[in-house]
């Protein structure tokens, strides 16, 4: 059954339309926002971070031996991976799954770890820090 010529066949509708993609589009925009915020924090540009719910919770969390791990911080690499998302969301037209298939595998592979990475993250604060950050959780939920 082909819907129309940019509805992939099989499909009912077609994924990379616009209606579709704008939404996660501006889901990674603000997850790139909120993920800088935190790593500008991280690199000390900020002297303290927004924490209206966990009192020194971000605090603690934000540097902690974690996200540290990697030679940048953990957030800096989630801004990485939101600004990918919303890259590879906006390159292509409606028909990009058949003229791009490379742009639709990279959106898939940038999406699909953030978001585990994101749950991941949300698991360590209570278990290993005993404390939340709202916004890692508010990008945490962007993500997933």
């Amino acid at each position: 059954m082909v819907v129309d010529e940019y509805t992939p066949p099989g499909w009912s509708y077609n994924p990379s339309d616009w209606s579709r993609r704008l939404p996660i589009i501006g889901l990674a925009l603000l997850g790139f926002g909120i993920a800088l915020y935190l790593a500008l924090y991280q690199w000390r540009v900020f002297g303290s971070v927004w924490e209206p719910f966990f009192g020194d919770g971000s605090r603690r969390i934000l540097n902690s031996n974690v996200s540290r791990l990697l030679p940048i911080p953990d957030a800096a690499l989630g801004a990485l991976g939101y600004l990918v998302d919303a890259v590879t969301g906006v390159v292509g037209k409606r028909e990009r799954w058949r003229t791009m298939p490379w742009i639709v595998a990279v959106f898939g592979l940038a999406v699909g770890p953030l978001g585990a990475v994101s749950i991941l993250l949300v698991i360590l604060q209570p278990v290993l820090f005993d404390a939340w950050c709202t916004l890692c959780l508010a990008s945490a939920l962007i993500s997933v």
